[in-house]
């Protein structure tokens, strides 16, 4: 007779929609230690990922109807963990050492992984301060990043001096590390990379 730890994914996605608690603990023993494990990698904090694991389950069982019955449950789950993962640093400090981790991390993910709403949302967030800096700083900046235009281009169309092209775009990016530091460390790392000698 098969047992539980026999099941495929699909069957117990199928049995966990139905209410079954025994699929539910399955599905808990097989992936709460993997994902609390890549969780924990990902924010280095125990508990934290504890609390994330325990809602991201919690959720599971909770709104199992929603779940389609063809999915590839390891990696629904790992999405799951990943976006609470990305919330939770959107609105939370986190000392700069683990952003770095978080960014080695990053790498490692797959490009479909990245096509998520999490990345969207940075997106809008990132734009969003963009937007609310002073007219003029905020058209050196978007030409420097945008265009791609170096100083002296800049400082060509606008008739400006270099010097002063340089400036609005070191003060555009301090108000930026500045006001993302608060709402999306991750932004800080975007906008490094950006960032132009």
């Amino acid at each position: 007779m098969k047992t539980y730890t026999d099941f495929t994914e699909q069957e117990l996605v199928l049995l966990l929609k139905n209410r079954d608690h025994f699929a539910f603990t399955e599905i808990y023993n097989r992936y709460a230690m993997l994902l609390f494990y890549k969780v924990n990698q990902m924010i280095r904090d125990e508990e934290i990922a504890k609390d994330i694991i325990q809602d991201l389950f919690t959720g599971l069982w909770e709104k199992s109807d929603l779940i389609q019955e063809n999915n590839n449950l390891s990696g629904y789950l790992y999405i799951i963990a990943r976006n609470a993962v990305l919330k939770y640093i959107q609105f939370s400090k986190i000392k700069n050492d683990y952003i770095s981790s978080l960014a080695h991390y990053a790498s490692d993910v797959s490009l479909d992984t990245l096509q998520d709403i999490g990345e969207r949302e940075l997106q809008d967030v990132i734009q969003k301060e963009i937007d609310k800096l002073p007219s003029k700083m905020k058209v050196i900046f978007e030409m420097s990043r945008n265009d791609n235009l170096t100083h002296a281009q800049i400082a060509e169309r606008l008739g400006i001096s270099d010097k002063t092209v340089k400036k609005q775009v070191q003060n555009a990016l301090k108000r930026l590390k500045d006001n993302l530091s608060t709402i999306a460390p991750i932004g800080i790392i975007i906008i490094e990379l950006a960032k132009r000698n």
